[in-house]
C-alpha cells in the first residue's frame, strides 16, 4: 500500500471510520476520470479542493458534477474572499498531491465545508492520497469524520 494511502486509512481509523481503498490503474485524477473508472454518477465523486479564504487554507468537499462557487465558500467560512492556491501550497497544507487529496488526514488540520449536493447519495467516492486510489463512504459518515459544515457550494 502506498504511504499516502496508508496515511488516509490510518486517519480514517482514528476518526472511527473503516475505509477500503481501491486502486484504479487508469487513474482518477479528475472527477470524470474517477466516475468513469469506478462506474458511478459524476455527482458521487468528492472533489477535495483546497482554497485560501482570507489567506487561510480550507477544504471544500464538492460534488463531482458541481463547480465550486468561491464567494459561497468564502461566506461559509466567514471570510471576504477565496483564492485558489498553487499545487505547492496545496501539498504544503495537506501533504498530498492535487488529484489525490483526501477529505481527511491532512498534515495541517483544515476547516472543512461539505457541498450539500453530496448528501443525496447513499455512497460517495473520495481520493485516498494518490490519483489512482479512491474509497467509498456514506455522506453522513464523511460529514462526521471531517467535522464538516454542510452548505451550498455549487456555482449557479
Amino acid at each position: 500500500m502506498h504511504r499516502n494511502v496508508r496515511r488516509v486509512v490510518d486517519a480514517a481509523r482514528a476518526l472511527g471510520v473503516d475505509i477500503e481503498p481501491r486502486e484504479f490503474p487508469d487513474g482518477t485524477r479528475t472527477a470524470q476520470d474517477a466516475a468513469d473508472a469506478i462506474g458511478v454518477e459524476l455527482g458521487q465523486i468528492v472533489k477535495t479542493l483546497v482554497f485560501l479564504v482570507d489567506g487561510q487554507a480550507v477544504a471544500a468537499l464538492v460534488a463531482g458534477d458541481n463547480m465550486l462557487d468561491e464567494k459561497r465558500l468564502a461566506a461559509a467560512a466567514g471570510g471576504e474572499s477565496s483564492t485558489r492556491p498553487d499545487a505547492h501550497a496545496v501539498r504544503d497544507a495537506t501533504g498530498f498531491p492535487i488529484g489525490g487529496v483526501p477529505p481527511f488526514g491532512h498534515t495541517t488540520p483544515l476547516p472543512v465545508y461539505v457541498d450539500r449536493d453530496l448528501l443525496q447519495y447513499d455512497v460517495v467516492w473520495a481520493a485516498a492520497g494518490t490519483p489512482h486510489v479512491n474509497f467509498a463512504i456514506a455522506p453522513d459518515a464523511l460529514v462526521k469524520a471531517t467535522a464538516g459544515a454542510v452548505c451550498d457550494l455549487r456555482r449557479d
